[in-house]
């Protein structure tokens, strides 16, 4: 399903958002590296589905109700088998939140390799239109607020930019230990959500925020873990 498509699928079904899985559906048309998933309807459908992925995997709860998964119990890591996927979903169906909440089905997706937390976002400005942001993920972007914003569509030097503005760009570079994160694959997710032609410039007028968080950057790729598209 094209992009435009996705998008207008949501608007027949009276959505402001776009769910997890057609978020990501949207970044992979972009060609933004996201993981391989699958999605059930019950903890029936697991076994049969369960063999296309490649554990660990995670499992999440996909409602039009629920933007925040994780404060709802709506997100469990680290699964390796079947059955554990399944016991997963029956606790959340189980959830007093998640009963009362409309469902579309379980994402089932392969975790990504180890790497580090950042994010990358955008919103439509009414005055500049679309911006685009960076940040390191966790306590750096909820607590410190350290992030970095430009006017799209930007440049591969805007991008650079953005990434040397962070205060915690040292630890992207491998700071203390650290295992550095891929500049270049952060600058290129970076032009293809805020450059000329890229997802924001695109969608200009359906896309009011965009949200990935977290995408885990390791020393060779970029793979977004979370997608979330408020239309």
């Amino acid at each position: 399903m094209s992009a435009n498509e996705l998008i207008s699928k949501a608007r027949a079904q009276q959505r402001t958002s776009l769910d997890e899985q057609a978020g990501k559906s949207l970044l992979a048309a972009y060609g933004i590296t996201v993981p391989q998933s699958l999605t059930v309807k019950t903890a029936g459908e697991v076994d049969a589905a369960f063999g296309k992925l490649k554990p660990p995997v995670v499992v999440k709860i996909m409602s039009p109700d629920i933007l925040h998964k994780s404060d709802a119990g709506g997100v469990k890591v680290g699964l390796k088998s079947a059955a554990e996927v399944k016991d997963a979903i029956n606790t959340m169906a189980a959830s007093k939140q998640i009963k009362a909440a409309r469902i579309d089905g379980y994402l089932i997706e392969e975790m990504a390799p180890a790497g580090q937390e950042i994010v990358i976002g955008g919103l439509r400005d009414p005055y500049f239109g679309p911006l685009v942001m960076v940040g390191l993920g966790g306590i750096f972007v909820e607590v410190l607020r350290d992030v970095s914003f430009r006017i799209c569509p930007i440049t591969r030097i805007d991008a650079e930019e953005m990434i040397d503005d962070l205060k915690g760009a040292a630890i992207l570079a491998g700071a203390r230990g650290r295992q550095p994160a891929s500049r270049a694959a952060i600058v290129d997710a970076l032009l293809k959500v805020g450059g000329e032609g890229g997802l924001l410039m695109t969608h200009a007028e359906e896309i009011k925020e965009a949200d990935i968080n977290p995408m885990i950057v390791s020393e060779t790729a970029a793979v977004a873990v979370d997608a979330r598209f408020i239309l």
